[in-house]
């Protein structure tokens, strides 16, 4: 008996199923960057971004994808199912190769023309796989309460400072794209019925643990026998500060809290090898 082992079959099911997960929302990712919010508790609060964000598109998904699971049409090795030593393929085995190999291009062909419909459809109209389309979203992020300047450096690269001030008697997330599904946030503030705050900045985490961006990209690389990210992929370089009058009743950071004229200031360096997202418990009571 003869068996044929088709371990790039493998692989290309496992980044399909990777890319599917995905598929259903944009993966934003911090790039270099500084970040802070303060909380006062009189109940205002003031947050603001400057730097950079990735916006790792369904269009971009799907290069990455293509790169990895699909060439030109290469034979696979064929074994003895006995001795387990590599022989030569027979006519019947090469030629089901390549059948095998021209059904899944078809299929690829028909899944990408529906993939394609369904990125228009969810990016409101606009075609991402168009070079002009990161303009047309820098135009809507700047019409969005807070973005000051948005500016699209290419690749789904923007160039970004936000800062909005209010009363945090609601949820708070940052970011949020007009008419674009997100499938994560950088920071989210919620207030507590006794009045606490709880801020989480899942985001800023540079290991996986805390980056379902990161997850995908480090799930790719070991997949594909890569130890680094594939080059243009998001790396978080940057600083996030909480700085606030109340009671610090727990936090995360590696020092502690310091002095700041307005109150007490909590700071994470967030790059490649933070382990953990930033996460706080703002005391309000008066």
């Amino acid at each position: 008996m003869i068996e044929v082992t088709d371990w790039k079959s493998a692989w290309r099911g496992l980044v399909a199923g990777g890319l599917a997960m995905l598929i259903t929302g944009c993966m934003l990712a911090p790039g270099k960057f500084v970040s802070e919010m303060v909380l006062l508790r009189d109940g205002t609060f003031t947050y603001s971004y400057e730097g950079e964000i990735h916006l790792l598109s369904m269009s971009q998904l799907s290069q990455m994808g293509q790169s990895m699971a699909e060439g030109e049409f290469m034979e696979d090795p064929c074994y003895d199912n006995d001795t387990f030593e590599e022989r030569e393929c027979s006519a019947e085995e090469k030629a089901q190769q390549r059948a095998d190999y021209d059904q899944r291009m078809a299929d690829k062909k028909r899944n990408d023309e529906q993939e394609a419909q369904k990125m228009r459809e969810m990016f409101g109209g606009i075609d991402p796989t168009d070079p002009a389309s990161g303009d047309e979203l820098a135009k809507r992020l700047e019409r969005q309460a807070g973005f000051d300047k948005v500016v699209h450096k290419g690749n789904g690269l923007f160039d970004v400072s936000f800062r909005v001030r209010g009363r945090l008697d609601h949820d708070f997330v940052f970011p949020t794209f007009e008419r674009l599904p997100v499938a994560n946030f950088f920071v989210f503030a919620g207030r507590r019925d006794d009045g606490s705050v709880r801020i989480d900045a899942p985001g800023f985490a540079g290991q996986p643990a805390g980056n379902p961006m990161q997850a995908m990209m480090g799930g790719m690389n070991q997949g594909s026998g890569n130890d680094d990210l594939p080059p243009g992929a998001p790396v978080p370089d940057g600083t996030f500060s909480i700085i606030t009058d109340g009671e610090i009743l727990a936090n995360n950071t590696d020092e502690g809290a310091s002095a700041d004229p307005r109150g007490k200031k909590l700071t994470w360096t967030i790059n490649r090898s933070t382990t953990a997202a930033p996460t706080a418990l703002i005391g309000m009571a008066q």
